[in-house]
């Protein structure tokens, strides 16, 4: 991890032997290369990888098609569907999803990207900002405005496939504090042409696409989350248990005792939260009210990671504050849990109004 951290990247070969041992295919159909799967399911792999790998960078990076592929199994053509994803699930292309733009984040309908129909083709223009894998991409699931042109609202909003290859598609990586080794790009579409068959469904159908897709990457980061509190806690306990202080190993102090207590507090209710939002998702229960309560989960798993981080670091001292620990890795990549998939208070906006607040 240091030194993939240290090169900005990791190998290209992760995702070949990601693919071999069935990590990118569950949850996607057989006809494609996938294994279909549960929340429930799924919700141990999300939090293993995180727990052992104890990085968001390559996670981000690795599931990007997560966020990236679904709109396409969904919403594209059968024709589409067989072109895209199964050399994604085998390893062999990678998927990003492009939504954000340097205007604005949360406020999808104001997305500016234009995206005209010439002939048989869309011409794409605009810009996208913090997209994840966007440097390697091979297929760019991307958000773009086909109403009238200077219109606003969610209306107008479409979803397109654009090739990573596209002549007029331009790339520049972004340096960030956190998640060194995952490619976090800005895209630029000057004039890129895109043949019409990667349209994802209907013109205008885009704004309820990314909010359903929301709704399984909220899971997911929550996931993820609880994973790397529960990173952040094997390393303060098992550092508490070699460091020895005053005569005695720091776990056999009081203080430190409660630090893991409080941190498994918060671990065992976010565990407890997602797999109550797994069952029910698995049961059909998708409405309104479990909306709601992935929004809230997403704030509780992230704040959960963010309270043992920081929790670890302090244990560890010094160490904490050095390069090559878990801590000091999860905690610069804390933020971007609490923002990426929707901020905080986007997300309590939001469950407010799914619950009629």
């Amino acid at each position: 991890m240091d030194a993939w951290d240290t090169a900005g990247e990791f190998p290209r070969a992760l995702y070949r032997r990601a693919a071999e041992l069935g990590l990118l295919g569950l949850g996607y159909p057989e006809e494609y290369g996938g294994t279909p799967a549960s929340y429930a399911l799924r919700l141990p792999l999300w939090r293993a990888l995180s727990r052992h790998g104890a990085s968001g960078g390559v996670l981000a990076s690795l599931l990007s098609h997560n966020i990236g592929l679904p709109p396409v199994v969904a919403y594209g053509s059968d024709a589409v569907r067989a072109e895209v994803i199964p050399p994604v699930l085998a390893g062999e292309a990678i998927a990003a999803l492009a939504i954000t733009e340097p205007g604005g984040g949360s406020d999808v309908a104001r997305l500016a990207t234009t995206a005209r129909r010439d002939g048989d083709d869309y011409v794409v223009s605009g810009e996208k900002v913090f997209i994840t894998s966007g440097l390697r991409a091979d297929w760019i699931t991307t958000a773009v405005r086909t109403g009238e042109p200077g219109a606003r609202g969610s209306g107008g909003i479409s979803m397109l496939l654009i090739p990573g290859s596209s002549p007029g598609l331009s790339r520049s990586a972004l340096a960030k504090m956190g998640w060194l080794c995952s490619d976090t790009t800005h895209l630029r579409f000057d004039e890129v042409r895109v043949p019409a068959r990667y349209l994802l469904g209907e013109e205008g159908q885009g704004f309820r696409i990314i909010m359903g897709n929301f709704n399984a990457e909220r899971f997911g980061l929550a996931a993820s989350a609880l994973g790397f509190a529960e990173a952040c806690f094997d390393e303060a306990l098992a550092w508490a248990r070699q460091r020895r202080t005053f005569g005695a190993a720091l776990v056999e102090h009081q203080v430190i005792r409660h630090k893991l207590a409080d941190m498994q507090m918060r671990i065992q209710s976010t565990a407890a939260w997602c797999e109550a939002i797994a069952a029910r998702a698995d049961a059909g229960d998708t409405g309104p009210e479990w909306v709601a309560q992935v929004c809230l989960l997403k704030n509780h798993a992230t704040q959960t990671m963010q309270f043992c981080a920081d929790q670890a670091v302090q244990i560890l001292g010094g160490m904490g504050f050095m390069r090559g620990t878990v801590s000091e890795r999860i905690y610069r990549e804390v933020k971007v849990m609490m923002i990426g998939g929707g901020a905080e208070e986007i997300m309590k906006d939001l469950a407010a109004r799914q619950l009629g607040w």
